[in-house]
């Protein structure tokens, strides 16, 4: 094989691996495969199509490298009250146990969700033969506020309505409905984003349904007030 893109000496240091290399010196300085001693690999990713990057540890840095490791193991068995022989299944029972938890605490959000949903039907108002409501699910997930829309709208009948919470990391989510027999008048999409621009978002969705986040929770209480103003001005145009 011809390298015309590479320059070498007169004698070019060709290295054997076995059966399995044929190479160009490639860097190493050793005068048999065998001195390396243990070679570990440590990662393998893509940088190019169809080309692979290997890196590897050998000699004294692959024994401390395993060494690590097994220190690692030996803290993580602790952790789950077992030993390195069974960490592996102790860290999947847990893995499990979180999993059911999980589902357990979103069906208990989405009963709790139901419950203020019920409770919120009371606040709505009237406003040219629509009812307009605009509250704040803390607590609720995108999902939950989605669920309880739909209730919402089934038990008020005409309406537009507005659900905002703030999730954990701080962000803002907002929902916004219009009943299919207002969509003519009003548009989920510019509802949602009249609240939106109020807390530094924007969204957008269908007529009847559309979402929007935002990264000012402390105006979400203000944005939300000002949904019946909006709904007025949108019917009086």
């Amino acid at each position: 094989m011809a390298l015309f893109g590479e320059k070498y000496v007169d004698e070019v240091r060709v290295l054997s691996i076995g059966e399995f290399s044929v190479e160009l010196c490639g860097g190493t300085h050793v005068r048999h495969a065998g001195d390396i001693g243990l070679l570990k690999i440590i990662s393998e990713t893509g940088i190019a199509a169809g080309v692979r990057r290997i890196e590897a540890v050998t000699g004294e840095r692959a024994l401390q490298w395993v060494s690590e490791n097994e220190q690692r193991l030996q803290r993580i068995a602790g952790l789950v009250k077992g030993s390195p022989d069974d960490a592996e299944d102790k860290v999947g029972q847990l893995l499990e146990k979180n999993r059911k938890l999980e589902k357990e605490l979103q069906q208990l959000k989405g009963k709790l969700a139901s419950s203020q949903g019920s409770d919120l039907v009371d606040r709505a108002v009237d406003i040219n033969g629509i009812k307009v409501l605009a509250a704040r699910l803390d607590g609720a997930d995108s999902k939950i506020l989605r669920e309880t829309m739909d209730q919402l709208k089934n038990k008020l009948g005409s309406a537009a309505v507005v659900l905002g919470t703030v999730n954990a990391d701080n962000k803002v989510s907002i929902i916004a409905g219009v009943t299919r027999d207002q969509t003519e008048h009003l548009k989920a999409g510019e509802l949602v984003n009249a609240v939106a621009s109020q807390v530094g978002g924007k969204g957008g969705g269908r007529p009847d349904m559309a979402q929007a986040g935002g990264n000012q929770p402390e105006n979400l209480d203000a944005a939300l007030d000002s949904v019946a103003d909006w709904v007025q001005t949108q019917l009086s145009a």
